[in-house]
């Protein structure tokens, strides 16, 4: 029997005589039933914190690595490309020139291309394991056999997968060729002036040699050519004079010869690192170890009378930004021949 308690203390049956009708109308009725079994709390909505959550979870995934990406090749040969946060070099040599040539030296081939003009030697830079390499045009342009030697003495034969004479850049792929050691593609859109760098290539046939300086300018606009015979037996050529030297244009002027009629203009990277006829199709490094140019073309003074070998580099090299080779690769995979 339900009771209820008035301000007198008084105690009576509310209900007597009636059901459900209180003494104190000012009091509210009961409950018309009393549940059986106490309701299970609801779960609390996961909305708004799991989404962002999962938000977070795939910004993570897909800005943790600040990487450019991994570019399928053939089979499961893969590019290797991250910014230039990342660190090839070992961190105890990290930000020395001995720490970045010890790390990527062995990325770095040595080419030589014979043609009907003549014959070249140049530098070329391991993407793949299995052998892809990245290297100017003007370096391969025509040839009819093309060698590859490695930092540890092998010797390959290659073959041409794709050119692009108006960025000046060429894909070949070594015969035969496994477990090489690619290197890192960089992020040249964040280098500035004054960064340091290291360029690896082979000048004079030197292989493996190694200068440092820095990042002098940005986006210079130097003019190429992009005609065959003038590709072979001029970029750091065999051949004697001006002529025998990789003519290129700056600034209205034109230096290491003429360039002909049929040039290409592009964007490149001006540092002080010391480039010397060998070093083009070479790498341009940055101190993390990263890739971030193809050196492509260096001012070598000299005069009409003088040897090639009298030529030497005056700290004015370009090298084509790392960013517009990813841009391209596809292309050159593709077998591309402009």
């Amino acid at each position: 029997m339900t009771e209820s308690f008035h301000r007198s203390g008084e105690y009576e049956n509310p209900y007597e005589g009636q059901q459900q009708a209180p003494v104190n109308p000012e009091w509210p009725p009961p409950p018309a039933y009393a549940p059986a079994h106490a309701p299970h709390p609801k779960k609390r909505g996961r909305g708004p914190l799991a989404l962002i959550a999962a938000v977070a979870i795939v910004a993570a995934a897909i800005g943790g690595g600040t990487a450019y990406g991994i570019q399928e090749l053939t089979g499961n040969d893969t590019v290797a490309s991250s910014s230039t946060s990342t660190n090839v070099v070992p961190s105890s040599q990290k930000g020395t020139v001995a720490g970045v040539a010890k790390a990527v030296s062995p990325s770095i081939v040595e080419i030589s291309a014979d043609s009907n003009a003549g014959s070249s030697t140049g530098s070329g830079v391991i993407i793949t394991s299995g052998g892809e390499i990245v290297t100017n045009n003007h370096v391969v342009a025509g040839a009819s056999r093309i060698k590859a030697t490695t930092s540890d003495g092998k010797t390959y034969t290659a073959k041409v997968v794709g050119t692009d004479s108006k960025k000046d850049l060429a894909l070949i792929k070594l015969e035969n060729a496994s477990g090489l050691k690619a290197a890192t593609l960089g992020d040249s859109a964040g280098i500035q002036v004054g960064d340091q760098v290291v360029a690896i290539g082979s000048p004079e046939g030197l292989s493996g040699t190694v200068t440092s300086g820095i990042i002098s300018a940005l986006d210079r606009d130097v003019t190429v050519p992009t005609e065959e015979d003038q590709g072979q037996g001029r970029q750091w050529g065999q051949g004697q004079g001006q002529g025998d030297q990789w003519p290129f244009e700056f600034g209205g002027r034109q230096f290491n010869g003429d360039t002909g009629s049929s040039t290409t203009t592009y964007k490149a990277l001006q540092t002080d690192a010391s480039l010397n006829p060998g070093n083009s199709g070479g790498a341009l490094i940055d101190m993390n170890g990263n890739i971030i140019g193809i050196n492509s073309a260096m001012y070598a003074p000299t005069s009409q009378a003088s040897s090639s070998s009298d030529a030497g580099s005056v700290g004015l090299g370009f090298a084509i930004p790392i960013d517009t080779v990813k841009a391209d690769l596809a292309k050159l995979r593709a077998g591309s021949t402009d």
